[in-house]
């Protein structure tokens, strides 16, 4: 019999994208750990904003921080030998990406080079990213403990917003788009992370993965697992750019949509797709 493994974003997805509540998926995660279901959170969220969540919610899962730059995986987790990059704080941590600063070198580069204002999470203080964010200013100090991805926003024409992408294919970096902000990254995506992480859970059972997720950032980890959900944006919109074949789009908006899935995917309620 197969057993599930649930890989979900956080912003926008499992949280209200603008609240950061998690009410309204209570239900659906208080089945998934009577179940016995691991939840790992897949998200562009730090470590330490991760550790947040996994705290208040009980849940003692790996975890995929910052685009897929890694992943975390408590000591003792699997009952089996695995390759690893190094181990900190109670971690076995498989990395993928590349090391923050040089992420930020890259936007030093391209912002001295393109003359545009790229405003980054290094560049601002905590209250600035609280004010950008809505988060409040501990969560905000949290989220500028970044390891594996810098966060960042562009103001301009959209000629320029382009150049700066280019720039940074050029320099041999990768970006993505989240709910928020433009993300500068490495040879990583969620999808990469999934795929790795899935390949441990596989190994001693035959397990069937599902995914969540609301925006592009998220579209490799989606690509990647057995069953994807896509769920609405505030507004009850979804992400025209987040569509392949097989792709559900959950009736929700945030965590809303991610309870009723799961709850349908348990067998507790009937829930029609879009």
């Amino acid at each position: 019999m197969k057993e599930y493994v649930l890989f979900t974003d956080l912003d926008g997805t499992l949280v209200d994208a603008d609240t950061y509540s998690y009410e309204k998926a209570l239900p659906a995660i208080k089945l998934l750990k009577e179940r016995g279901v691991p939840i790992v959170f897949c998200t562009s969220k730090t470590r330490a904003e991760i550790e947040v969540y996994r705290k208040k919610l009980g849940i003692q899962d790996p975890f995929i921080p910052e685009n897929g730059g890694a992943i975390f995986i408590p000591h003792g987790y699997f009952d089996f030998e695995y390759d690893y990059t190094r181990k900190v704080d109670g971690y076995n941590i498989i990395e993928f990406g590349s090391e923050y600063q040089k992420l930020r070198d890259a936007l030093d580069e391209i912002r001295s080079k393109i003359r545009c204002d790229i405003i980054g999470f290094g560049d601002m203080t905590a209250e600035e990213v609280s004010k950008s964010s809505d988060l409040d200013i501990e969560s905000a100090k949290l989220s500028k403990m970044r390891e594996y991805d810098e966060a960042f926003e562009l103001k301009g024409e959209d000629a320029c917003i382009d150049l700066i992408l280019e720039e940074i294919t050029r320099l041999g970096f990768n970006y993505t788009i989240g709910g928020r902000y433009y993300h500068i990254m490495g040879d990583n995506d969620k999808g990469k992370a999934t795929k790795q992480l899935t390949d441990l859970f596989s190994r001693k059972k035959d397990v069937e993965t599902i995914g969540l997720g609301d925006s592009l950032n998220d579209l490799p980890m989606l690509r990647e697992v057995d069953i994807s959900y896509l769920v609405a944006k505030p507004g009850g919109s979804y992400d025209p750019m987040v569509s392949f074949n097989g792709l559900k789009k959950a009736r929700g908006i945030g965590p809303e949509g991610w309870n009723k899935v799961i709850l349908e995917l348990m067998g507790r309620i009937e829930v029609k797709v879009v």
